[in-house]
């Protein structure tokens, strides 16, 4: 389980495709990679992988090819930067939401604008998830734990503070670039167990 707090941007160093499978090796300071052991789960732009090797300060992950498909790192190149999220543990504090790393789709920016200090994003409303992002409620964009300011059936906004859009991948984001979504837990199993009531009685 992840929170949505960014510990910070790492580097794709490596993106090795071959007959046995997807390997993502990214670089991060020494200081992050010291929380990291052979085996975590550790989430990358959103999405939940395991560490299977380290070295230096560099970090290498397994990708199946259905994680390649749903999520925007089959669009990653060597040189751009991912963001990283250990997993929880079980005496850190909880803050941000409950993010579980299991991308539902991804999406397309729409629109970016600055309000003051804020930088102020509009996404594409993914079909298929309707009432799993509403306004004031949480979503994970990249792994971020963001709230939503306002949706409607085309898109939904988010404000980034100066933090956010320095300590994530967020900020360099230009239109029509694509973003890995993750909603609410919390609504999809209201979402799920409503569906259900009306299936029950139709």
């Amino acid at each position: 389980m992840f929170t949505g707090l960014i510990q910070e941007k790492g580097k794709i160093i490596r993106l090795h495709h071959s007959s046995k499978g997807i390997q993502l090796t990214c670089q991060v300071s020494a200081t992050l990679l010291a929380q990291i052991k052979i085996g975590d789960s550790i989430a990358v732009d959103g999405a939940c992988l395991t560490c299977i090797s380290k070295k230096g300060r560099q970090f290498t992950v397994d990708i199946m090819p259905e994680t390649f498909k749903r999520t925007c790192l089959s669009q990653k190149h060597v040189g751009d930067t991912v963001n990283i999220e250990p997993a929880m543990s079980a005496s850190s504090r909880f803050e941000g939401h409950i993010v579980t790393g299991h991308i539902d789709i991804q999406t397309r920016l729409l629109a970016k604008k600055n309000l003051e200090n804020a930088l102020i994003l509009t996404f594409l409303y993914p079909k298929g998830h309707e009432g799993e992002i509403i306004p004031q409620g949480s979503v994970a964009i990249n792994g971020v734990s963001l709230t939503v300011v306002s949706c409607d059936e085309k898109g939904f906004t988010v404000s980034l503070i100066p933090h956010s859009r320095q300590g994530t991948n967020l900020g360099h984001l230009r239109l029509g670039d694509t973003v890995n979504i993750e909603t609410d837990i919390l609504g999809k199993y209201i979402k799920a167990q409503l569906n259900g009531e009306r299936r029950a009685y139709v």
